[in-house]
């Protein structure tokens, strides 16, 4: 069956419903954007208040976020994040149960493993989304995850609703398609690096 078993995510269905069509922000507050959700924000980079921060909502099986990731990512991370000119911060932003159950296993993963995990899962978006059930077992496996520890993450309801949280919190501000880009607070609507490196340098 080519949908995550429904005993792992009796949650998921549920809390992508509730959300619903969140009425969006007229502005963004930048200190309320930056302000971490209670699951706490993955990011890379230069530390908290860096003068450039880029925040990014994606979902696991969004092919635009996957060419973003498997493209412009790569040359953005080495010359703006890796050298901490700027902060990067990714924001979940699940689309579907599968993309939910992806971001609940880089989650429950060693927080050094969440931006690597997230590499595979845009990677190979192709192959796993065919088959998800098996195809994130398959990758949490290559992560350490037991059986035992890929069924008790997909059934953490209070994971997936942090998760979830996080993809309500951008839909009041805004974000209404993946990838959604944030520049200083500002939505940024580039997808190529050069588009990023002619919004970015003037900040710096």
């Amino acid at each position: 069956m080519n949908m995550i078993s429904r005993r792992h995510l009796l949650l998921a269905g549920a809390a992508l419903a509730a959300l619903g069509a969140a009425t969006p922000a007229l502005a963004v507050d930048m200190a309320e954007l930056l302000k971490p959700p209670s699951l706490g924000d993955m990011a890379l980079g230069a530390d908290e208040g860096a003068k450039v921060t880029l925040i990014e909502y994606a979902s696991a099986t969004c092919p635009h976020c996957a060419a973003f990731h498997n493209k412009t990512w790569k040359q953005l991370k080495a010359e703006y994040v890796d050298t901490k000119k700027i902060r990067f911060i990714f924001r979940e932003f699940p689309t579907n149960d599968a993309a939910l159950a992806a971001f609940m296993i880089a989650r429950a993963a060693p927080k050094e493993s969440y931006f690597p995990l997230m590499d595979v899962f845009f990677g190979t978006l192709e192959t796993w989304a065919k088959n998800p059930a098996e195809g994130l077992l398959n990758i949490a496996k290559q992560a350490g995850f037991s059986q035992a520890k890929f069924d008790e993450t997909l059934n953490n309801e209070a994971l997936a609703k942090g998760i979830m949280e996080i993809r309500d919190g951008g839909a009041k501000f805004g974000v209404d398609a993946t990838p959604t880009f944030f520049l200083n607070g500002g939505k940024f609507t580039g997808r190529d690096f050069a588009e990023f490196k002619a919004a970015i340098d003037p900040l710096l």
